[in-house]
């Protein structure tokens, strides 16, 4: 088991809400066309869940745009919320 030794606090920002909406789509039109659940892109969309590395690229593909057009890092020192 792989455990994370320090906890930087740093995040990944997503615009998944944005590209979806102006697709004109819901949550569970985008879900099924990237093969996870409407709850799953309910959470991203709230920026609660960062997704692995291969649905961000199957989300960015769906969308036919760049990764990073959708997927940012935020670096602790980055992050004023």
């Amino acid at each position: 088991m792989l455990t994370v030794k320090e906890d930087f606090g740093d995040s990944i920002k997503n615009k998944v809400y944005e590209h979806r909406v102006l697709r004109r789509m819901s949550q569970k039109e985008l879900a099924n066309a990237v093969g996870v659940s409407k709850q799953t892109i309910f959470v991203m969309e709230k920026n609660n869940y960062s997704p692995s590395l291969v649905l961000a690229f199957r989300i960015a593909n769906y969308f036919e745009v760049d990764i990073n057009a959708i997927f940012s890092y935020v670096r602790k020192d980055d992050n004023n919320d």
